[in-house]
């Protein structure tokens, strides 16, 4: 009974008391108002009860419950108080996104409000224009296009306060080259990583319905591929595998180019599509999943990076993984088999009942997602070692 009756005497004193404010560093008093409320609720009738009745058991399990209860008032009030003005939200003023080089020299159109007219994105203007360097909020780097020539970024002109430089890669990290001179310019990332500034990756899975269902298999297992060599996990996995296993090869690296458009048509006449990467790394889980298996409605055999990286983003019945087996003569064994019995095939299929293929292959896509991060990201932060954010595993 004294300790309410001296915590009762002490609201006064925490009226005055301090807490952080997130977002600014500063100390703000805590809502002097709510405190008052539970102060008053405490010097009333209901104290003198407790003061008269504290002597019976009953009447201390409850006294005990009152407490809890005032506690967990005094807490939410006070969160109840704070200033909502200080919580993030969405700019409304437009942010202009400069790319500094088009990725491979492809460019694409970006007149009119492109954001808005192709993704819904608000307050988001794309430009290519480098004489507009000074008037942008963020400048974006394709680390193809510097990394033979840290010159050509802009380094000797002077950096608008505020002005956000974003290092774009969606190479692995074998596949991005002279990294390290690259130290200290850059704010943020834009990769299909996780853990990148802004996360963009190849394709995934969103709520929706097939409208049809894979055509009839002609074919067991086919791979497309344009850059082969000899010494890739991929090519050793593959040259291992025909020899109890015919797969029908496709691309540059094996005479027979495909077109465009005769892409997928080719590989929805077969079973399975090798989807192996051209190298393993976390999350690098590239279009040879996404549009080459999935969008030709082929199961795709995966090489990459762990099973359980790939369940991150896809159902663990969506393809078949070549870890989970021995040798590639018990994988040749399991397709063989799979592909004789329908209803089991057709297992692999089940989640395109529930969800549909988003791919990710438009850079202006890419650049508009950056507005949509702004304000969430750190405008202080800086990579002083990129190469070893970029060499760092998530498992």
């Amino acid at each position: 009974m004294r300790f309410l009756v001296f915590f009762v005497f002490l609201l006064p004193t925490f009226s005055q008391t301090e807490r952080p404010d997130c977002s600014s560093g500063a100390h703000q008093p805590v809502s002097s108002v709510s405190l008052a409320a539970v102060q008053l609720y405490l010097s009333g009738p209901m104290l003198a009860t407790l003061l008269t009745i504290s002597n019976s058991n009953l009447h201390k399990l409850l006294f005990a419950v009152i407490k809890l209860v005032l506690v967990f008032l005094v807490i939410w009030l006070a969160a109840f108080s704070m200033d909502t003005t200080k919580r993030p939200h969405r700019a409304t003023h437009t942010l202009r996104v400069l790319l500094w080089h088009w990725p491979f020299g492809k460019s694409s159109n970006l007149s009119g409000d492109v954001c808005l007219d192709l993704y819904n994105i608000r307050h988001c203007t794309l430009t290519d224009d480098r004489s507009l360097f000074n008037q942008s909020h963020v400048v974006v780097f394709h680390h193809r296009e510097i990394q033979r020539k840290v010159s050509v970024l802009p380094t000797r002109e002077r950096r608008p306060s505020g002005q956000m430089w974003v290092w774009m890669s969606l190479e692995s990290p074998s596949g991005n080259k002279n990294v390290k001179e690259l130290n200290g310019l850059f704010n943020w990332t834009l990769s299909y990583r996780r853990d990148a500034d802004i996360s963009v990756p190849y394709g995934e899975l969103v709520s929706g319905r097939w409208a049809h269902h894979p055509r009839p298999k002609t074919g067991l297992a086919t791979w497309v591929v344009s850059n082969k060599k000899r010494t890739q996990l991929r090519s050793l996995v593959y040259a291992s595998l025909r020899n109890h296993l015919r797969v029908d090869v496709f691309g540059k690296s094996n005479h027979r180019p495909l077109c465009p458009d005769c892409l997928l048509p080719t590989i929805s006449n077969y079973s399975f599509y090798l989807a192996f990467e051209n190298s393993v790394y976390q999350d690098y889980i590239t279009e040879k999943l996404w549009r080459n298996a999935f969008m030709a409605g082929a199961v795709p055999v995966v090489l990459g990076p762990p099973r359980s990286n790939y369940e991150e983003f896809l159902p663990p019945d969506s393809f078949i993984h070549v870890d989970d087996f021995h040798s590639t003569k018990e994988l040749a064994g399991y397709l063989k088999e799979v592909a004789g019995n329908e209803s089991r095939y057709q297992r692999y299929f089940e989640w395109r009942k529930t969800a549909t293929v988003k791919l990710y292959t438009d850079w202006r896509e890419r650049l508009c997602t950056i507005c949509t991060k702004y304000d969430w990201l750190p405008k202080t932060k800086a990579y002083h070692d990129l190469e070893a954010w970029l060499h760092r595993e998530l498992l």
